[in-house]
């Protein structure tokens, strides 16, 4: 099964309780150049499949969904 990434470039901030759905389970912030990268936090120690397009956004392996907030679409 392949991940799956998501760029979000509205004003609109995804819940807590929507990443998490997303993610499939605790929400960990990645702060990237292009903005702020949602990932599952223990997606490497469940074996999660790797996201090669996440893992070159944060320069480091992400292993399951993931979200990119940009613009408005930021946490604070």
């Amino acid at each position: 099964m392949d991940a799956t990434f998501t760029i979000i470039k509205t004003k609109e901030q995804p819940s807590l309780e929507e990443a998490q759905e997303f993610v499939g389970g605790l929400v960990e912030l990645v702060t990237t150049p292009q903005g702020q990268l949602l990932v599952n936090e223990e997606g490497l120690i469940l074996g999660l499949p790797q996201n090669p397009t996440a893992s070159k956004v944060a320069g480091v392996p992400i292993c399951g969904n993931a979200l990119l907030l940009s613009g408005d679409a930021k946490w604070d």
